[in-house]
């Protein structure tokens, strides 16, 4: 049952929070809650939030609209509001969504996951090419990587592929960056246990044999990932949705898997450059049904202490006791009927 504006000022005292703190549903335009449930997760997400408002006000002359004007406006629009809670149409946003990407031109149920990525790189790359657009030409031809923008400086973290020779001992490793990480899922086990498995070693041997420069031959050799640097949010995506060949379709995956409020990540490098960083989840993107293209998203967000539940248009107040309903299954018998965690917004705690 939503609540509406009065209920949820009984419930938690709407006076205890900021003036510019608003909790505001979104409007379904047919099947795009995988959309209205990310756009939740990341207003809640403050320096992503204070970020796009930042640039609101720095390009209120312009008139080329973008995706990323869009995102504005409609942020904008729920900062500014003169209630605490409603409903808000953002249809500006979708309709530009739909014209930019192909894939989401359609009243079918998509990926949140795809959403989020289409994003933040669209963003990511908007943001690169207005800078790109003042900067001075680049001198004597000589072409350099581009500076991160406010999309990197927060989502981006690196990982380090290390791989180790059995016969010398030498390690090479080569590094790459992501704005999330995607992990397996595993049975009743945990974000922290997934990440483990995530970064654990793999032996290459047989035919998987590697090409070590030192020996100049293939050996035996272990490789393993892990992170190196960690970013200022850490957006967690599990592969709730596998690829069953017999079927030629796509199963959700609904086994239990912990989230905890507070995360630190022991699958770090070596020479990981903030390996003591510790995390609080703000926010949540649930899928709920028994597959990818059926079935449903909300989000849960944490505001000031407290979380609340967005279903479209719909805004409710939860007890973080609650939380533990979005885990999964510990069985398949229930998989028809799950609600279960699928993108986690952590945030560094500064």
């Amino acid at each position: 049952m939503g609540a509406n504006a009065s209920q949820l000022e009984k419930e938690i005292g709407l006076e205890q929070f900021p003036a510019n703190e608003h909790f505001f549903g979104f409007v379904n335009f047919g099947n795009t809650c995988y959309c209205n449930s990310v756009l939740q997760a990341l207003y809640f997400c403050r320096p992503f939030r204070e970020k796009v408002l930042h640039y609101k006000q720095q390009v209120k002359s312009q008139k080329k609209e973008t995706l990323l004007t869009c995102l504005a406006d409609l942020f904008h629009s729920v900062a500014t509001q003169k209630k605490k809670v409603g409903a808000l149409s953002p249809k500006k946003f979708i309709t530009k969504l739909r014209k930019e990407n192909e894939h989401f031109d359609n009243y079918m149920q998509q990926d949140a996951h795809e959403c989020l990525n289409y994003l933040l790189n669209t963003v990511a790359d908007i943001l690169t090419a207005e800078k790109k657009g003042t900067q001075e030409p680049e001198n004597n031809g000589v072409h350099t990587k581009p500076d991160p923008t406010w999309v990197h400086e927060i989502f981006q973290g690196t990982l380090t592929n290390e791989t180790r020779c059995l016969n010398c001992e030498s390690v090479s490793s080569k590094d790459e960056d992501f704005l999330d990480l995607s992990v397996d899922v595993l049975q009743n086990t945990s974000i922290t246990h997934c990440l483990r498995v995530f970064s654990s070693t793999e032996t290459l041997c047989t035919e998987h044999k590697y090409y070590c420069e030192v020996c100049c031959s293939k050996q035996e050799a272990q490789k393993r990932m892990r992170v190196k640097k960690l970013p200022q949010i850490l957006a967690l995506h599990l592969k709730r949705f596998k690829y069953m060949e017999h079927l030629n379709r796509y199963i959700k995956v609904s086994h239990r898997v912990v989230f905890p409020l507070e995360l630190r990540l022991f699958n770090t490098s070596d020479d990981a450059f903030n390996p003591e960083r510790l995390y609080d989840l703000v926010a949540v993107v649930v899928h709920c049904g028994s597959g990818p293209n059926r079935g449903h998203y909300i989000s849960i967000v944490k505001s000031h202490g407290f979380w609340l539940l967005f279903d479209d248009d719909v805004v409710d107040i939860i007890d973080a006791s609650q939380i533990e309903e979005f885990y999964g299954v510990p069985s398949d018998l229930q998989k028809n009927s799950t609600e279960t965690g699928y993108i986690f917004f952590y945030q560094s705690r500064e």
